[in-house]
């Protein structure tokens, strides 16, 4: 049987999941990576990677894979990385509350269902590793994006309970906190807010077409973004470190908008935080 250490890698099709995935392979772990499109397997698999269709919507697709991990594994898991997730720009008055729910299904919900499937398995054998990959948005608010910090903010919560939950069991839980990373992040904010948001009967109709210009502009460049493996690094030192950090936040404006948070009266903060963007 293989003992590499095992992982379940999530939302691994592009962005900081395939990166991951590519890299914990070549640093000696198995890796069972995750997408929602049959077509993004094809790549990872030629890879060596195990890949299966996992969405965080589907609560069957969860169970499915948990079971189809352990049955090739002998019944171990050494590692979670919760990742996958997209965001849901839009002012807080034009969130429909069943586009809101669906934020919360994937971002929160999913993840919640997919980490509590594991922990189990985790105790049994006396340690493990559960890392998720929130945002730096889950620490500071940004306006126009009102349903991805709920979420985050919601994960950083029940994250930090679990964690303290955990002490003693052997169960390491961390957070990753990005700022801006080269992803096709940008490019699904771009579709949910093209799918959910009614562009042409809301006050902020000008405004949309402002962000609308800026999103497009991100696409076609990331000038300032770090690559995916700038979270790789800290990824790394979560799962491996004998006393992997709590909070690991990355990027230069992540760290400042932290440090600001901590520095300013909250309404000078907020007044700030609301001019960008």
């Amino acid at each position: 049987m293989d003992q590499k250490p095992a992982i379940i890698v999530t939302g691994a099709s592009t962005g900081i999941g395939a990166y991951s995935a590519r890299a914990l392979k070549l640093d000696g772990w198995r890796v069972f990576a995750t997408v929602r499109r049959d077509e993004d397997r094809t790549t990872l698999e030629a890879e060596g990677i195990e890949t299966f269709l996992m969405d965080y919507t589907d609560s069957a697709s969860i169970h499915a894979l948990v079971d189809e991990v352990l049955a090739r594994t002998g019944g171990r898991l050494d590692a979670l990385y919760n990742n996958g997730a997209y965001g849901q720009p839009g002012a807080v008055e034009d969130l429909r509350t069943d586009v809101l729910r669906l934020q919360f299904e994937t971002n929160v919900f999913g993840w919640h269902e997919l980490t509590r499937r594991v922990i189990p398995v985790m105790r049994a054998q006396g340690h493990g590793r559960i890392v998720n990959c929130s945002s730096i948005l889950g620490l500071v608010p940004f306006r126009w994006r009102g349903a991805y910090n709920a979420s985050k903010f919601a994960l950083e919560g029940l994250t930090i309970t679990m964690m303290m939950e955990l002490r003693g069991s052997g169960i390491e839980v961390s957070l990753i906190e990005p700022g801006p990373i080269r992803s096709e992040f940008m490019a699904n904010c771009l579709k949910a807010v093209e799918a959910h948001i009614d562009l042409e009967n809301t006050v902020h109709k000008v405004e949309y077409a402002r962000q609308l210009k800026r999103l497009r502009g991100e696409l076609s460049g990331a000038k300032g973004k770090l690559g995916p493996e700038a979270v790789y690094e800290v990824l790394k030192h979560a799962l491996t470190s004998p006393r992997p950090r709590p909070h690991y936040i990355v990027t230069k404006p992540a760290k400042r908008g932290v440090l600001l948070k901590r520095l300013l009266p909250s309404r000078l903060f907020y007044r700030i935080m609301g001019s960008l963007g």
